[in-house]
């Protein structure tokens, strides 16, 4: 890929003109993990956080996240999403919570940076609300797994361990 989209003829950034583009179905699908203690999971799990649900608080704030990308990404366009979905499981072996976000809409430009953020705040929001038990929780793997739409096509990542 020789040309970068985001860069004029003199270097400089700027936001790419999708106005021409047709609009198409887009689906986005990312994940991570936050990794932490087996006590903190455990209180995870159970509900037992003093500050209240962090799944179901992290759930909003990745959605809301979505939704606010474009204020947090200095080249993403503004987006009409019409859903996201931020969802959450636990794994007691490696003592992590394993989260994956899908957003999706029919427009003119994809989709990846918002399902990517949802999962990045979904996770600092799990930091956030259980920092007081453990200090050492590991944000982890955040990456693309899915999307599909647009000029470039369907797009899988390979399945890893991390």
């Amino acid at each position: 890929m020789n040309d970068f989209t985001h860069i004029d003829g003199q270097g400089r950034v700027r936001m790419v003109d999708v106005g021409q583009k047709p609009p198409t179905k887009r689906v986005a699908v990312a994940k991570g993990r936050v990794f932490m203690s087996p006590d903190t999971l455990t209180a995870i799990v159970d509900e037992k956080v003093k500050k209240g649900n962090v799944l179901e608080t992290a759930r909003i704030a990745g959605i809301m996240a979505a939704k606010q990308t474009w204020s947090l990404i200095p080249m993403c366009h503004p987006l009409n999403i019409t859903h996201a979905r931020v969802d959450f499981s636990e794994d007691k072996e490696n003592s992590c919570i394993h989260i994956e976000a899908q957003v999706s809409l029919t427009e003119k430009t994809g989709v990846e940076m918002e399902a990517m953020t949802a999962v990045s705040v979904a996770a600092l929001t799990i930091y956030d609300m259980c920092k007081a038990y453990d200090k050492g929780m590991e944000i982890s793997n955040i990456h693309l797994a899915f999307k599909s739409g647009g000029k470039s096509g369907t797009y899988t990542a390979p399945e890893t361990s991390a």
